[in-house]
């Protein structure tokens, strides 16, 4: 199960020498907005991982604007930034962790398990008064992960449209008015998956600053969206990036055969021309 870990338990292991604070700062099309805000603030040790050239492999649009990383890539990026063999990670963010959850799955997929991210993110951290640095973090390399990959843990369109044709589940991370098509700001189409059921992310938190609901709630509001007897689950989001915070949550809740479909929507609609509304 999904390894979550409190602020209280990062402060006590906040100088572990084999662990490393992995800070998920993503702003959209701008590496050096989200590399400035890290400098604003962040939780002392931390290195700063970029959403687009770390994790993804951005450039060729006909794959979703956040195609996944090929894993020798991921492993030498990584490695660079002090996370490799011999390592345990804590991914966190400003809020939730709906970025850092996409370090949490590509981990994952490589075969990585001593993964854990950090409920409340630095939202928490922040409202608790803990310390605070705004120094550029850089940790000495170190030999990348060896690869196991874990082909299983996701799915292409081909075989997303295969699913939802035999009943299968597939679920939209998207915030509703997303999923329904009323607005769009970052795809050139609006909507959603024929087939595909809605749970945003939002419905996954509690409290304030946000947390992730406890495994027994997690369990009740999955159950309510027709999750359970071992049926495998396919999650997507925009670009395939924020659809892992709900995995994590599923995964967090003892489901298993969970995929993610890298490519989402962005993708669907590059092969689905006709798919959902063009926005005016």
């Amino acid at each position: 199960m999904s390894q979550l870990v409190s602020t209280e338990w990062l402060a006590e292991h906040l100088h572990d020498p084999d662990l490393v604070i992995a800070d998920v700062r993503w702003v959209h099309q701008d590496s050096k907005a989200a590399y400035a805000d890290f400098l604003s603030g962040h939780i002392p040790g931390a290195v700063f991982i970029d959403v687009d050239a770390d994790l993804s492999e951005v450039g060729d649009y006909s794959k979703g604007r956040h195609p996944l990383p090929a894993p020798a890539d991921l492993v030498s990026r990584l490695a660079n930034k002090g996370i490799g063999k011999g390592v345990r990670v804590v991914a966190t963010e400003e809020e939730s962790f709906k970025l850092a959850a996409r370090l949490w799955w590509l981990l994952k997929w490589i075969g990585v398990d001593d993964v854990m991210v950090l409920d409340g993110g630095l939202t928490k951290w922040k409202a608790e008064e803990r310390e605070i640095e705004m120094l550029q973090t850089k940790r000495a390399p170190v030999e990348p992960y060896e690869i196991q990959l874990r082909e299983d843990m996701m799915i292409d369109a081909e075989e997303v449209a295969l699913r939802i044709a035999d009943g299968g589940l597939v679920y939209d991370a998207r915030a509703p008015e997303r999923f329904r098509g009323e607005v769009e700001a970052l795809d050139k189409r609006a909507g959603h998956i024929n087939g595909a059921q809605n749970i945003p992310l939002a419905t996954l938190l509690t409290g304030d600053p946000a947390q992730l609901m406890n495994t027994q709630e997690l369990q009740k509001m999955f159950q309510g969206y027709g999750v359970g007897d071992n049926k495998p689950v396919v999650a997507y989001c925009g670009s395939g990036v924020t659809a892992c915070q709900l995995l994590w949550a599923l995964d967090y809740a003892g489901i298993q055969n969970l995929q993610l479909y890298p490519g989402s929507w962005s993708e669907w609609i590059e092969l689905h021309p006709k798919a959902g509304v063009k926005l005016t």
